[in-house]
């Protein structure tokens, strides 16, 4: 499993100019899988962007989480974090779970997310062409990979 990971004031996502999920100060979450992603991977990403301190304390110093600064979450389901362009100019999504695959991940991560959060998660529409708007606080993007613990 692998996330992008941005800060942001404000961030919503819309698929057909309709509006489907739109969060204020949090983070917004990128989330791609893999076919052998299991149940482990989503709960360590769950636990670590929970847990992810890059919201600023009192002294200015990135030392709290969302979760400690009652901030919201927006997860996306984003297939094209496993690009490949090792062979020309083409991405190949060779290593991206199918649908079949990745959608009951997603649901699955979207569900530990909002559990350990203590309330909703909000989301895009899985599959669909969708479109992200967001303001990056500070700019803070992190990515982070189950397989690669940093």
């Amino acid at each position: 499993m692998r996330v992008i990971v941005q800060r942001v004031s404000e961030a919503a996502v819309s698929v057909g100019g309709t509006l489907s999920g739109r969060i204020g100060p949090g983070l917004l979450v990128l989330a791609g899988f893999e076919d052998d992603d299991r149940d482990g991977d989503l709960d360590w990403m769950a636990q670590k962007l929970l847990r992810l301190r890059i919201f600023a304390d009192d002294a200015g110093v990135m030392n709290r989480s969302v979760a400690e600064t009652g901030g919201e979450i927006l997860a996306v389901s984003q297939f094209t974090l496993y690009a490949s362009t090792k062979k020309g100019n083409r991405p190949s999504w060779g290593r991206a779970a199918r649908g079949e695959v990745s959608q009951p991940l997603f649901e699955g991560f979207v569900t530990r997310l909002s559990a350990a959060l203590g309330r909703p998660v909000a989301t895009g529409v899985f599959g669909a062409d969708m479109q992200v708007s967001l303001v990056n606080d500070g700019p803070v993007t992190v990515a982070i990979d189950s397989r690669n613990p940093q």
